[in-house]
């Protein structure tokens, strides 16, 4: 029987912390002088740091403060790596797919300590069969090589994957490697939003697809 993948989103997907990153993001952008609209912030969460700078502050921007923001917005989020919130059955969910011969994999912007944080938080480690994380792609979402990454360490196809996020990138990256998509709500973003980005299905959070797992793109792969 060919593998089957089923790789996740983490940040706003499996862990509570969008607003988390929206507050580190927008002090780190204060302390070097700019203003930047929260509801902006919100939307960019799930890009790379360089692309959700980019994207924020523009192409005219001193690229010279860029490695500083970063730098800023990582350490004022590691002042909650002791605390980070799972979602509601975030661990259950994966450890079912797991046990029902699922490969899980997680494909994420976060690399290193906080990667290691998240995983802590999630406390599911014995479903997860790997990662691809922002240390390991050259291109974050919603550029494809993050879920390319995920169905290599699955040894899986596109055609029997499935991907779970909760942002328009995490769609778009999904659509663009070829895999199904299942858009969360939990991530704040709208329904509307999540469709127009390639999302098959929706749910409200992690707890839900769990619940409703047996009328989900996991039954059809």
């Amino acid at each position: 029987m060919a593998a089957r993948a089923a790789v996740f989103d983490v940040d706003g997907t499996l862990a509570d912390t969008n607003h988390l990153h929206v507050v580190a993001w927008w002090e780190a952008f204060r302390q070097a002088g700019h203003t930047v609209p929260m509801p902006d912030i919100h939307r960019a969460v799930g890009l790379g740091s360089d692309d959700l700078i980019e994207r924020l502050l523009g192409p005219d921007r001193d690229r010279a403060e860029d490695a500083a923001i970063s730098s800023a917005h990582k350490a004022l989020y590691g002042t909650h790596f002791d605390r980070l919130p799972a979602f509601e059955g975030a661990g259950d969910l994966l450890r079912t797919l797991a046990g029902r011969g699922w490969r899980v994999v997680l494909a994420t912007s976060a690399g290193g300590p906080e990667l290691a944080a998240l995983r802590r938080a999630v406390d599911a480690d014995e479903a997860i069969a790997g990662t691809a994380s922002s240390d390991d792609v050259d291109e974050g979402k919603p550029s494809p090589e993050p879920v390319q990454l995920a169905l290599e360490l699955a040894g899986a196809e596109a055609g029997q994957a499935v991907f779970v996020g909760d942002t328009v990138w995490d769609m778009e990256a999904a659509t663009r490697a070829g895999v199904r998509a299942v858009a969360l709500l939990s991530g704040g973003i709208p329904r509307a939003d999540l469709e127009r980005a390639g999302a098959d299905a929706v749910f409200r959070d992690v707890a839900d697809l769990l619940a409703r797992l047996d009328e989900s793109p996991f039954t059809r792969t």
